[in-house]
């Protein structure tokens, strides 16, 4: 069950990463768990939730906002592509 870590999805892992450590002051891999390593609480989780609104012109609602989804950088990265993609398919409004 391994995911596959395309190009985008590989561009926004670093962006995170660098995020994060500008924000923590601590070096983190894509696959940590950040909450179990103490770089996420739930309200920073809310602070990275706003980045990524923000620096990708998506919205994470409902279901989305599930701390798995937020648990590693690689799964925040997962989100952001996931959320990016209907924007083709075109949304109703």
């Amino acid at each position: 069950m391994s995911t596959t870590n395309t190009p985008d999805t590989h561009a926004l892992e670093k962006e995170l990463l660098e995020f994060l450590e500008g924000r923590t002051g601590t070096a983190w891999d894509a696959d940590t768990d950040l909450f179990d390593a103490g770089g996420l609480s739930s309200l920073f989780a809310m602070q990275v939730v706003v980045h990524l609104e923000k620096t990708y012109a998506i919205a994470v609602r409902g279901a989305d906002l599930r701390l798995d989804n937020f648990r590693t950088v690689r799964r925040m990265a997962e989100l952001v592509a996931r959320l990016q993609a209907p924007a083709a398919g075109g949304r109703r409004g």
